[in-house]
């Protein structure tokens, strides 16, 4: 009797086989199928030639082209079948598509030394030409190459080995942009630019009525200290754009933070009474408004009894900074460029005691007219020549 191990395999068409038996079958029947496969890489001659043999010989051998099985409904059945033509799948490309043969030494060697001349070829392939390149070109000079010099043309100097030290000038300060509004001003709101940084200190106030100005500032002060820095201040150029409308002057002036301080100088406005006086005074004197036509404030019209100018503490000062100090420097420094403006144009004068320049021309124009007719009604008319 046979053994277990001896026993052949159940086919399809047994009706007794079990499906235990069929999955063995099949396991079997797949070792083979790859035994085959090493010994026809190790010779694939012999493996064209003749079908592998099963290295066991036990078991049976598969056809070639095996028949599909009858169909059955049993498990074991269709696993079997399915094993099988798993197996037909992997062997069927090993037989019809052999391995190629190892190229020969030489023919390797040339395809290699193709592939490097095109590697040579695509990499040069657009690089722009040189003069190496083109002896042509050598002949013709290019457009960044400096002629040669003529007869009659200089010959430029040789170049120096010695390194030339640049000399290094210091960066212009920088200034921050002006925090004035010029854009709103109108009669009664003049907006003045800041004045250039003075190389040397000079005086501030060249006419008598500037040197007022300064007057009622210094008389005041309580520390000289802080008037020289405000000095200082002045000619480095700290003060920005001066506003000047009725009883207040506003600057904004630089210290030494980087954020510049908001300085006030705050000037009683004069009354009612006061402007028809200095009127009537002006329209009495034709002198007086043609110096005053002339950027000019004649001693006459000052001394009418009007407080035109300031007088000991009637400059009241006001800056944002900490200082304590009655002026602080901020506050002299925009009170000495005040006195500046004050030279260059009295009407500023004027305005901070409340009336802008062309509202008090139309009055001086107006009140001379009638003081002009009120005259002529005065002397009556002419007498006609040659009548009595």
């Amino acid at each position: 009797m046979p053994e277990a191990g001896d026993r052949p395999a159940p086919t399809a068409a047994e009706p007794g086989a079990r499906p235990g038996e069929v999955a063995r079958a099949a396991l079997r029947a797949a070792v083979a199928a790859r035994r085959e496969g090493e010994a026809g890489e190790a010779a694939p001659e012999e493996a064209d030639a003749a079908p592998a043999e099963p290295t066991d010989p036990d078991e049976p051998t598969a056809p070639a082209d095996p028949q599909p099985a009858p169909t059955s409904s049993r498990p074991g059945d269709a696993a079997r079948e399915a094993l099988r033509a798993a197996r037909r799948e992997e062997r069927r490309p090993r037989k019809t598509t052999p391995r190629p043969a190892p190229a020969p030494a030489e023919g390797r060697s040339a395809h290699t030394q193709v592939a490097r001349d095109m590697r040579n070829f695509l990499s040069t392939a657009f690089r722009m030409p040189d003069l190496a390149d083109d002896p042509e070109a050598e002949a013709q000079p290019r457009a960044d190459t400096p002629e040669p010099p003529t007869e009659h043309a200089p010959t430029p100097p040789a170049p120096s080995t010695t390194p030339t030290r640049t000399p290094e000038h210091p960066a212009p300060p920088h200034h921050p942009s002006s925090m004035a509004t010029p854009h709103r001003d109108n009669e009664l709101r003049r907006t003045f630019p800041p004045f250039a940084p003075r190389p040397e200190p000079q005086d501030f106030a060249t006419t008598w009525w500037g040197q007022a100005w300064v007057d009622a500032l210094e008389n005041t002060a309580l520390d000289a200290n802080r008037l020289a820095r405000g000095r200082g201040y002045a000619d480095a150029g700290h003060v920005d754009a001066i506003t000047v409308t009725p009883g207040l002057v506003l600057a904004y002036v630089r210290g030494s933070r980087p954020r510049p301080y908001r300085v006030q100088l705050r000037l009683r406005t004069l009354v009612e009474d006061d402007w028809e006086r200095l009127l009537e005074a002006a329209v009495d004197s034709p002198a007086d408004i043609a110096a005053l036509l002339d950027k000019e404030l004649p001693h006459t019209l000052a001394d009418r009894g009007v407080p035109l100018l300031p007088g000991p503490g009637d400059l009241i000062p006001q800056c944002s900074c900490p200082d304590s100090g009655r002026p602080c420097k901020h506050a002299a420094a925009l009170c000495y460029q005040t006195a500046r403006l004050l030279d260059a144009d009295p009407f500023v004068l004027l305005l901070l005691r409340g009336r802008g320049e062309r509202e008090l021309l139309d009055a001086l124009s107006r009140r001379s007219a009638a003081s002009a007719a009120r005259a002529a009604r005065e002397r009556g008319p002419a007498a006609l020549p040659g009548v009595r």
